[in-house]
């Protein structure tokens, strides 16, 4: 495939609009981390608030897991849910 500067014939420069410099700056200084989905996942957590929402409940239950182990055995484990908060 070869390589130009110029855009295809389907595409019009006035289509575009007009640029806008740093228009996305902010929300990616602040950060975020995109993560893929296999297609399955994807149907089952269609929008960032369903992942978000299910994984919270994931570190709430691993959490709960690691507390009731501490207390269970009298002596204090090292968690493995890294502080998530």
């Amino acid at each position: 495939m070869k390589k130009t500067d110029e855009m295809r014939a389907e595409y019009r420069r006035e289509d575009l609009g007009k640029g806008v410099r740093g228009k996305h700056h902010e929300a990616f200084k602040k950060g975020s981390n995109l993560v893929l989905l296999t297609p399955e996942l994807a149907k089952i957590f269609p929008t960032n608030e369903a992942v978000n929402s299910a994984l919270e409940s994931l570190v709430g239950i691993a959490r709960s897991a690691v507390t009731k182990k501490r207390h269970a055995s009298g002596t204090t484990v090292k968690r493995s849910v890294a502080n998530a908060r």
